[in-house]
C-alpha cells in the first residue's frame, strides 16, 4: 500500500496544544523558533517550496509570499478569526485556499472587552499606578471617581459573534440599554437583548460606553476619528478589542487630553507592539493590553486544532473546517 505523500509545511510560530503533533506525523513541518515573527525577508526564504502555511495575524501573506512559496502552495491557515493580513485576491488568482479560526475565541474576547470596559471606567490603571509608585495617600472622597455601567447606554459597533456575546454580558449583568450598528439580523438582536439598531452617529452621541467589534477593511479603517470623538459624551468610555487601525490613535490622544471622552481600554493598537514612548502609553486614563483577547487555554488550544485541521483539509482537497470565502 502506497503511503500518503508528505508535504512541506511552514508554521510561523509555535502554537499551544498537541495539534502540531498531528501535523508533524503526516507531513514535513518547519516551525519558526523565535518568539518574534519572521521578518519579511525571512518569511520569503522559509516559505519556498511549501505546500501549506500556518500563519499568525502578524504575518503579511501577500502575493510576493505566495509567489516565493511556489505553484504547489495549496492552503494558508490563519491562526486568527481575522484575515486582513492575507491578500485574498492573490490567493483566489492562484487557487490557494484560506482558513481561519472563528467562533472558539468569541467568549474569551468578549470577556476581555468587559474587563477593559470596567477597568477603564473605574480608572484602574491610574489607581494601580498610585500604589506601585508610592503615591497612595490618605483616603479622599473626590479622588479617582469612575463611572458605573449599571443602567447606562451601551453602544456596540459590530454585532457579530463577539459583539453579541459582549452585549449579552453587559445587558444581562448590568442592565444596560443597548444601541448597536451591524450587518447582522436586526430582529434576532432586538428580541434577545432588547437592543435598538441605529446609525453610527446616533450611537456615538447617545452611548455612555462604546465597544468596537468590526472587521478591519477600507470602510472601518479610522472609523473612530476626530469627528467621531467630537460626537461622543465627555463621560464616554471606548473599548477596542477588534483591530488597532479602526481608531485614529492621534485623534484618541487628543480626545483624552482635551477631555472629549473619559477613558479608553485598548487590546489592539497600531503598531503592535506599541512603543512605550507613544503618547497613549503615558495617559493615566488609557488602559492598553498586548493583544490578549483570545489568550485563554481553552481558546488558544481550540484555535490550534482548527488551524491544523484547515491545513490538513487543504492539502487533501477536502472542505476546510473554517474556510474564508474568496469570491
Amino acid at each position: 500500500m502506497t503511503e500518503p505523500t508528505r508535504r512541506r509545511i511552514f508554521v510561523t510560530r509555535q502554537i499551544p496544544g498537541a495539534a502540531l503533533d498531528r501535523l508533524c506525523q503526516l507531513h514535513d513541518v518547519s516551525i519558526w523558533p523565535d518568539r518574534v515573527p519572521p521578518t519579511p525577508t525571512e518569511l520569503l526564504e522559509r516559505v519556498a517550496g511549501c505546500d501549506g502555511l500556518l500563519t499568525m495575524l502578524s504575518d503579511r501573506i501577500d502575493e510576493s509570499v505566495m509567489k516565493a512559496a511556489g505553484p504547489q502552495l495549496k492552503v494558508v491557515s490563519n491562526y486568527a478569526v481575522g484575515y486582513n493580513n492575507i491578500d485574498l485576491v492573490a490567493a483566489r488568482e492562484r487557487g490557494i485556499r484560506v482558513g481561519n479560526t472563528p467562533d472558539v475565541l468569541s467568549a474569551a474576547t468578549a470577556d476581555l472587552a468587559v474587563t477593559l470596559l470596567l477597568a477603564a471606567a473605574r480608572l484602574v490603571p491610574e489607581a494601580s499606578a498610585q500604589v506601585r509608585e508610592g503615591r497612595w495617600g490618605a483616603w479622599e472622597p473626590d479622588v479617582l471617581l469612575g463611572v458605573e455601567p449599571a443602567g447606562r447606554t451601551l453602544g456596540v459597533i459590530g454585532m457579530g459573534r463577539i459583539g453579541k456575546t459582549f452585549a449579552e454580558r453587559m445587558v444581562g449583568g448590568w442592565g444596560m440599554k443597548l444601541l448597536y450598528t451591524s450587518r447582522a439580523a436586526k430582529q434576532d438582536v432586538d428580541e434577545s437583548l432588547g437592543g435598538r439598531h441605529v446609525e453610527i452617529d446616533e450611537l456615538l452621541r447617545e452611548s455612555d460606553f462604546i465597544s468596537l467589534h468590526v472587521a478591519l477593511n477600507d470602510e472601518t479603517r479610522h472609523l473612530i476619528d476626530a469627528d467621531a470623538f467630537a460626537k461622543m459624551k465627555s463621560t464616554a468610555v471606548i473599548v477596542n478589542t477588534a483591530r488597532g487601525e479602526i481608531i485614529d490613535q492621534e485623534a484618541l490622544v487628543d480626545a483624552i487630553r482635551n477631555k472629549q471622552i473619559f477613558a479608553a481600554g485598548l487590546d489592539v493598537t497600531t503598531p503592535e507592539p506599541l512603543p512605550p514612548t507613544h503618547p497613549l502609553v503615558g495617559l493615566p486614563n488609557v488602559l492598553i493590553l498586548p493583544h490578549i483577547g483570545s489568550a485563554t487555554d481553552t481558546s488558544r488550544h481550540a484555535m490550534s486544532e482548527i488551524a491544523v485541521d484547515n491545513v490538513l483539509a487543504g492539502l487533501s482537497d477536502s472542505p476546510l473546517r473554517c474556510e474564508v470565502p474568496l469570491a
